[in-house]
């Protein structure tokens, strides 16, 4: 029985201490991780790590345990951009045979807002070219955030973005997607303020399709610093271009929420979601850890966790958490 137990504890200790360490030891905001063949590519906001800054760093892996920056995705910054390269998005387009890089950044006039720019490279870890202009430029920081995926139904591209407290939008891109599509509009999703907890401002959009439907993650409401206040929900449609359903309006909790602060996380969120090889579903994010929040340390690290479905919905698997806040 000793034994037994002595093994237990092990045990569940063991996975307390899987769930709560980082899979990215460094500030590495706003992940995207994508699979390529049999390496998992992760592309994170601008930082510096070991006396070195990235505009996008880019981190790869194996068997989603050991994680090893490689190197700047966006060595060259584009001639109309001059600073804060921000919330990467990569996938690879069959038609062009090229990876396709969607990041946002500051103009270098002062009187527009932010951007969201388009870059290709022949490898996921680049380096990336910039198309030499903007995609979309927005008041304050309302075009931000992008993340770009083929509709299964219709085989169209589409991006959607958006934060400021404004809606977060989707359009459809053009073949080259260097543009929106001739005579296509952006179309309004979720909007601001319905999650009444997170929902001031809404951001990192995330589609994915699982189970019949696109699931969209999105994130609220103040990602950083002293005030952090993050976390991730989720909301459904039939149609990429909706209409959506917030988790929130048919839960009984009324709470679209599905990952939020915890006693060892601060302001989880700006998430992306992929499948590993054997075709399990995760759910990558950033988050402060408590203790370094303490601290006055904001620096975001990446998290991973298993995602699976209950009755229709996303459910973050946090094993040992519990266990561990009770006793």
């Amino acid at each position: 029985m000793k034994a037994l137990l002595l093994f237990l504890i092990v045990f569940y200790s063991a996975g307390v201490r899987a769930q709560v360490q980082p899979a990215i030891r460094a500030d590495f905001p706003d992940p995207t991780v994508v699979r390529v063949g049999e390496k998992y590519y992760a592309y994170g906001t601008n930082s510096g790590t070991a006396g070195k800054w990235y505009n996008i760093p880019v981190a790869v892996s194996e068997d989603l345990k050991s994680w090893k920056i490689v190197g700047d995705a966006l060595p060259v910054r584009p001639v109309w951009a001059d600073r804060d390269f921000w919330a990467p998005h990569v996938l690879y387009n069959e038609q062009l045979k090229k990876f396709v890089l969607f990041y946002a950044a500051e103009t270098t006039d002062s009187k527009e807002g932010k951007a969201i720019g388009v870059a290709f490279s022949e490898k996921p870890e680049g380096p990336f070219i910039d198309s030499g202009k903007p995609l979309l430029i927005g008041a304050s920081f309302e075009a931000i955030d992008p993340m770009t995926l083929k509709d299964l139904q219709t085989g169209k591209y589409y991006m959607a973005w958006g934060s400021a407290s404004q809606p977060i939008r989707i359009r459809e891109l053009n073949p080259g997607m260097t543009e929106f599509a001739d005579g296509s509009k952006a179309i309004e999703l979720i909007q601001p303020g319905a999650d009444k907890t997170y929902g001031r401002l809404i951001e990192g959009a995330w589609i994915d399709y699982d189970h019949g439907f696109y699931y969209m993650y999105y994130s609220g409401d103040n990602c950083c610093g002293i005030n952090a206040h993050y976390a991730i929900m989720v909301a459904r449609a039939k149609k990429i271009t909706g209409p959506y359903t917030r988790l929130g309006a048919v839960a009984a909790n009324k709470s679209s929420v599905i990952l939020e602060q915890d006693s060892f996380l601060v302001a989880p969120g700006h998430n992306s979601v992929f499948s590993d090889r054997a075709g399990n579903k995760w759910i990558a994010y950033h988050a402060i850890p408590r203790e370094d929040f303490k601290k006055g340390n904001y620096h975001r690290f990446m998290y991973l966790n298993r995602l699976v479905y209950k009755n229709g919905w996303p459910v973050v698997v946090k094993t040992g958490r519990t266990l561990v806040e009770k006793e």
